[in-house]
């Protein structure tokens, strides 16, 4: 309860903000939290971050759309975590190639290898542009017209951007739950390739077992690099001809490490925080969404990890499938979990009555329309919790299931390309390409036929598709047998051929109808909730709208929503009770835990020649001068969340000393509410990865071109 009665206290005070918390937007940081930074140990100018040529942004990028990753070279390479690496890694491996099992090391530029859709985008500008589209009546627009209309208004910038320059792009996204709009201009590459990748047992070490746990010994990283047009060192869709990325500042790698106290910066993409919800949809969070991630992936992950273990081919398909899942899978408890023990529902609805108090007794208008009532919040909440959770289930079962045959039959009725000509409807056709090495018949059967079987059990008869009573009349309720029936005779199971889609019978198509019957199952359970949700998130703006005028005289940001943001604070130990569990891991630690593998724990299983490698007493020039230990991963209170995966933590001087890639189980209520004494960013040693490159790898010629000698 401490730290919202603190929150509240600030609120109603207007004493100074912790400035340690928070994901800032570079372009316009306060100076009262740059000055923050400052005494605590920032030693570069305020231009540095943002304004400058060589400023800290542009050396930090968007990676693949999904992570962060920064440039540590003039050459563009590309640092970033192994799990963001995850799918190039396992897009390359075969049985008789196992990149993710053995590791992969390019030896020269020609043996780097391309890939397919992946791209990074460097910020170029941001600004606020909340006036002007309040001049064109943004306020009088509301949800699908609102949509189209910011629609509108960007295709106009973006058009203006690039008549300037063709290689940039513009989008524009809302701030503060829609009460601010910023524009920000990126230039994206697309021929990015895989350098380096350490084998999945180091880069992914502890598997599920220590995920979002503290103390880690993973070696979380990969490498990539940026290619670009031989003329003009620009973006350009790949060719063998493009040429290595030349930028015009990266950032420099440290080898001095960190001592307690250390100032510390991230610097990335955090996909999305709800910072200023309120306790309704908190508790909608906890019980609509967490919940039924948790039910749903359980059942699709134990049948996955089965077939996994026991076919190395399977295994190498469903790797970043199942890695991907768990990872929110396990998120999704622990926030539950964090809700309920720090009583998270109960400090915001205090807070909520000492807004309500302000909201009473001042005269201070505030800018919202409607203006926030938390009596129709909460009743607008209870109307959509079941309908919420009900949706919740559907994605999860038939957008988020992993199984070839759902993502074809949904695709074919949501904006799949029709081709062949216009105007001769009888040859227009659809294609699948062939990507049978990316799936496996046998466990996606399995998987999609436990998935419906659960989805009875689980949702209101209501909202069950029709093919159910297909299920019922033809299969006498065996999910399986339908299931297998899908597989075996539908036409959309046809890979690398064209499927027409006029031909007779296409529509009968067992796979079609049962497409059709999921997108309209989508489409009625949207509509019932699309009125509730408007009305809701005009609340929530007001709600927000509110804090920000009640605290207006401190510093506030903004939700993360996949935009660069700013975060600092120190490295600093974990305290759980009386107990403090360090702040930085050692060589030693690892190697333990590599004896428990010998003993069965299948996520410490590693290959005898890494127990051969953190065995030795000879980790120089990688130890770190003061302790003398070979420091593998460290903690920061930096704020993070999903998305800033990857994301280069600096020191001070603007150094390279980490990459994050995880939270802690005590900071997964983070995304809806900070707790500075228990939220830690776990970030890799960046000696860590350089100490793997050396001696496992023997990159020489990479280690070189970073600078290390």
């Amino acid at each position: 309860m401490r730290k919202i009665l603190l929150s509240v206290l600030a609120a109603v005070t207007v004493l100074p903000l912790s400035a340690d918390e928070g994901m800032w937007t570079l372009y316009n940081l306060p100076h009262a939290v740059y000055e923050q930074m400052r005494s605590e140990g920032f030693a570069m100018p305020y231009s540095h971050l943002y304004e400058s040529e060589n400023a800290i942004k542009n050396a930090c990028v968007n990676f693949g759309g999904f992570c962060s990753g920064v440039v540590v070279s003039r050459d563009g390479l590309v640092f970033t975590n192994h799990h963001c690496g995850f799918e190039a890694i396992r897009s390359h491996s075969t049985v008789e190639h196992d990149y993710m099992l053995n590791g992969f090391i390019a030896k020269s530029y020609d043996e780097e290898l391309p890939n397919k859709d992946l791209f990074v985008s460097f910020m170029v500008s941001q600004r606020d542009i909340t006036e002007e589209l309040n001049a064109k009546g943004l306020e009088s627009r509301k949800g699908k017209q609102l949509e189209a209309f910011i629609d509108s208004v960007e295709n106009v910038m973006e058009k203006d951007v690039k008549a300037q320059d063709s290689t940039l792009r513009l989008e524009i996204k809302p701030f503060y739950e829609g009460n601010k709009y910023y524009a920000t201009t990126y230039r994206d590459f697309r021929d990015v390739r895989l350098v380096f990748a350490i084998p999945k047992s180091m880069g992914k070490f502890g598997g599920e077992t220590d995920n979002w746990m503290w103390p880690r010994q993973t070696c979380d990283f990969s490498v990539f690099r940026i290619y670009a047009d031989p003329k003009t060192n620009g973006p350009a869709e790949y060719s063998k001809d493009n040429v290595p990325y030349h930028p015009a500042s990266w950032a420099p790698v440290s080898m001095d490490g960190y001592r307690e106290g250390d100032f510390s910066m991230t610097i990335g993409y955090p996909g999305s925080t709800n910072r200023y919800l309120s306790s309704y949809g908190i508790r909608e969070r906890r019980d609509a969404v967490n919940e039924p991630i948790v039910n749903v992936r359980t059942v699709k992950q134990d049948i996955m990890i089965r077939h996994m273990r026991a076919s190395e081919a399977v295994r190498i398909k469903y790797d970043s499938k199942y890695a991907h899942s768990s990872n929110y899978w396990k998120n999704s408890i622990g926030m539950n979990k964090c809700i309920d023990s720090i009583g998270l529902i109960e400090q915001k609805q205090y807070f909520e009555k000492q807004m309500q108090r302000w909201m009473d007794t001042t005269r201070c208008a505030v800018p919202s329309n409607p203006r926030l009532d938390f009596d129709l919040l909460g009743k607008l909440y209870t109307q959509r919790l079941d309908i919420a959770r009900t949706l919740t289930f559907w994605s999860e079962t038939f957008r988020r299931s992993d199984d070839e045959l759902t993502e074809r039959a949904y695709s074919v009725h949501n904006g799949m390309e029709v081709k062949g000509p216009s105007n001769k409807k009888k040859k227009q056709y659809i294609e699948f390409d062939d990507n049978s090495d990316q799936w496996d018949a046998a466990t996606d059967r399995e998987v999609l036929a436990a998935l419906l079987k659960n989805y009875r059990s689980q949702v209101a008869q209501k909202y069950h598709p029709d093919f159910f009573k297909t299920v019922d009349e033809a299969y006498g309720g065996d999910f399986t047998r339908y299931v297998d029936h899908m597989y075996a005779t539908s036409i959309l199971m046809k890979s690398g051929e064209p499927i027409y889609i006029n031909k007779k019978g296409y529509d009968n198509d067992c796979a079609v109808v049962y497409g059709m019957d999921i997108v309209t199952l989508r489409d009625a359970i949207r509509l019932e909730l699309d009125s509730i949700s408007r009305l809701i998130h005009d609340q929530e703006k007001a709600l927000c709208a509110t804090k920000l005028r009640m605290e207006q005289d401190m510093p506030n940001y903004s939700d993360a929503n996949f935009t660069m943001r700013l975060s600092y604070g120190q490295v600093i130990p974990l305290t759980v009770g009386t107990d403090s569990m360090g702040f930085y891991t050692t060589a030693e630690s690892l190697y333990k835990k590599m004896l428990q593998g010998d003993r069965g724990t299948i996520d410490y299983q590693v290959e005898p020649e890494m127990k051969t490698l953190f065995s030795s007493d000879d980790y120089n020039p990688y130890c770190d001068p003061v302790t003398g230990d070979m420091q593998l991963c460290f903690l920061t209170n930096n704020d993070i969340t999903g998305g800033n995966s990857g994301s280069p933590m600096f020191n001070g001087k603007g150094e390279l000393i980490g990459l994050a890639f995880d939270g802690n189980w005590d900071s997964l209520s983070s995304d809806i509410f900070f707790d500075s004494e228990l939220a830690r960013c776990i970030g890799v040693d960046i000696r860590y990865v350089l100490f793997m490159m050396d001696r496992w790898g023997h990159a020489d010629r990479l280690l070189k071109e970073i600078g290390i000698k």
